[in-house]
């Protein structure tokens, strides 16, 4: 959390993504403190098919993962470099 609050301005990608982890980490272990396991609460069936169950905090530090996977890509792929 500490990283995140000294990222500058101009960092703001890398703070929503670490935000998104940090709070989907969280979520997740509230849960499991609580009540011993994570609740996953949205579950799919379409033809068929099963796709595996997840909740808020899953699809939160999945978000926060890709994020920080494409701003990677953009400081690795010749964007301006960062001055800090």
């Amino acid at each position: 959390i500490v990283w995140v609050l000294r990222l500058p301005r101009r960092e703001w990608l890398t703070g929503l993504a670490l935000a998104l982890v940090i709070g989907g980490a969280l979520g997740n272990l509230s849960d499991r403190v609580q009540l011993g396991y994570v609740v996953d609460f949205v579950d799919v069936h379409y033809l068929g098919y099963h796709w595996p169950a997840f909740n808020v905090a899953d699809s939160a530090i999945s978000c926060g993962v890709v994020l920080l996977i494409l701003d990677a890509l953009r400081h690795a792929w010749g964007s301006k470099p960062v001055k800090q």
